[in-house]
């Protein structure tokens, strides 16, 4: 069996090698094994944006994640009795998990937003979301579109180092949202850091057709482990 395997792994990398595609292993999530579960669950990540009705053709429309609570808060009465308006509008989007990895968009009501912060790799103190699209290639299209949506990189294949030597293949882009919140949209090829499962069966993706442009230094000491 292990003979057929590498066999089998031999003809799919010829393949690849002709056709000029890459192989891809799909990556699944799911929870850690009980044995190594902790009382603690990353659920949400928030962004304070300045509009969330600028935000949302992002996030919903153009990646399609599914807005699932869109809610006005902090609404209540003043010292005389008077109604007092809300001071936050919040809205959460979920991808494939409706209790751990959703996104929040928070909209401060009762305060002028500052100007869009300056568009530059993360530095400490701030964010960096790694966002798995499977179907990249054909959406990032799309997320170029997105008003508000800036370029950072478009999509190319780099390698990370794996645990143990080898390498994790992802098809990398990365883009500043419109509040200038720097978003990588990966499409990861092979299995993820931490993931001891076995990968599943290989599927053949077709190259990239667009050219990436000239990477900076910045740029290239932007991109974050998988």
């Amino acid at each position: 069996m292990t003979k057929l395997h590498r066999l089998c792994g031999t003809l799919l990398a010829l393949l690849a090698s002709l056709s000029g595609t890459v192989i891809s292993t799909v990556a699944h999530a799911a929870p850690v094994p009980e044995a190594q579960r902790i009382p603690v669950d990353i659920r949400r990540t928030t962004f304070v944006v300045r509009s969330i009705d600028t935000s949302l053709p992002f996030y919903r429309d153009a990646l399609g994640l599914t807005q699932v609570y869109d809610q006005l808060i902090g609404a209540g009465t003043d010292a005389d009795g008077k109604a007092t308006p809300a001071t936050i509008r919040l809205v959460l989007l979920r991808a494939n998990d409706d209790y751990v990895g959703l996104l929040g968009l928070m909209q401060r009501l009762d305060t002028t937003p500052p100007p869009r912060r300056e568009l530059r790799k993360a530095q400490a103190g701030e964010t960096i979301i790694v966002i798995n699209v499977g179907d990249l290639e054909q959406r990032f299209p799309r997320v170029a579109a997105t008003a508000g949506v800036t370029v950072a990189e478009t999509p190319h294949l780099v390698h990370y180092p794996a645990p143990g030597g080898g390498k994790i293949d992802v098809m990398f882009s990365s883009v500043w949202d419109p509040d200038g919140n720097y978003i990588e949209l990966n499409h990861l090829l092979g299995t993820p850091a931490g993931q001891t499962a076995p990968a599943q069966p290989a599927q053949i993706q077709p190259a990239p057709t667009a050219s990436a442009p000239a990477a900076t230094p910045d740029r290239v000491k932007s991109k974050e482990f998988p």
